[in-house]
Formats: structure tokens, C-alpha cells, sequence
């Protein structure tokens, strides 16, 4: 069982939870940004930012799934550790079941990353976004995140939001692409 909980939130809410066995794991942090006339595009040298469509599904699941299986160490330490089939079989049935939109960024030739943007109501929910170990630190989320807002502010969104681990590389990146802090929440669970 898991809780997260925004520091906005009643401070006994945390107690009760706590008062029930739940304890603190980990913080998230929830970033967002206006999208007020076009995100200045950022292009990176080689590299393609592209829908991804039906016939490379698998294909963009896997990188997915491999770069979330191997989270990056910098910043806080996510809480949860998954097997790569796990994350798979997660990844798949929340963006069949979100109604998303899937990116790939090619990196010379391979694909590199993949990534997912859900957008309702004038909000786009940046979802998603995993890069390969290997090919890391070339820009190609910074890439894949100046695309997709630039899409999103194009289907007239007028916030993007984005959740990250605090202290990490994807908040390092979208605050460098003008995003800022909403709210951390933090996470508890509870054990079976």
C-alpha cells in the first residue's frame, strides 16, 4: 500500500498514516511550467524527436522499460526497484489505458529514448521519459521535452506538468526548460 502525500496537505493526515504503519520512503516532486506563446525549441545535434506510432511499440517499450529498470543514482533515490518485465507489463497497460502520445528520440540512427504526453483540459501531463544507460547526458531528454511542449502548447495547453525525483538529472532538465516547483509529496507505504 502506498500514500502519497503533498506537503500541502493536513500535517495529520501524515500522522494518522504513520499512527497506521505507514512510514516515509521517498519524496517526489511535482514541477510545472505556462506554456504562453511557443517553448523555445532546443535541438540537439543528431538526434530526431518523432511520434512513435503502432508498428514500433514493442520497440519503445523496451527502451522504456530498460531505462527505468536502471534509474539514474543522481538525486534522491527512487523507493521502488522493479524488475525490467514488471516495469514492462506497467508501462504498457498505463499508456493503452491513459490514451497517451509516444515519442522516440533517435540518436544516430538508434532509439535512444522513449517518452508520453497525456493532454486534458489545457493541462499536458509530460509522462514517461526514460533513456537507455548507454546514451545518457547527450540531450536527448532535453530534446524529447522541447518537442513535446512545443506539441502541447500547438493543441493549446496552457500548463505542462511533470513529476521527477528531487535533486535529479529530469529536474535539473525541465527546470533548465523553465519549469518550477509546485509541490513535493512525499511517499509512504505500508508493508502487507
Amino acid at each position: 500500500m502506498q500514500i502519497e502525500l503533498a506537503q500541502l496537505a493536513d500535517p495529520e493526515i501524515g500522522a494518522m498514516a504513520n499512527a497506521r504503519g505507514y512510514r516515509l520512503v521517498s519524496f517526489e516532486n511535482v514541477l510545472g511550467r505556462a506554456l504562453a506563446g511557443r517553448p523555445e525549441r532546443v535541438a540537439s545535434p543528431g538526434i530526431e524527436v518523432r511520434h512513435s506510432g503502432e508498428e514500433e511499440f514493442e520497440r519503445w517499450l523496451d527502451v522504456v522499460a530498460a531505462g527505468f529498470a536502471q534509474p539514474d543514482a543522481q538525486g534522491v533515490p527512487t523507493h521502488e526497484e522493479f524488475s525490467r518485465e514488471v516495469i514492462a507489463n506497467a508501462v504498457r497497460d498505463l499508456t493503452l489505458a491513459a490514451g497517451v502520445t509516444r515519442y522516440v528520440a533517435v540518436l544516430d540512427g538508434v532509439i535512444a529514448s522513449g517518452a508520453s504526453m497525456r493532454m486534458a483540459e489545457g493541462v499536458a501531463q509530460l509522462t514517461g521519459a526514460a533513456t537507455t544507460p548507454p546514451l545518457r547526458r547527450r540531450g536527448v531528454q532535453t530534446s524529447l521535452l522541447a518537442v513535446r511542449l512545443n506539441q502541447a502548447a500547438a493543441a493549446g495547453c496552457d500548463i505542462a506538468v511533470v513529476t521527477t525525483q528531487p535533486g535529479s538529472k529530469s529536474q535539473q532538465n525541465v527546470q533548465r526548460q523553465g519549469f518550477d516547483l509546485l509541490y513535493t509529496r512525499a511517499i509512504l507505504t505500508k508493508a502487507p
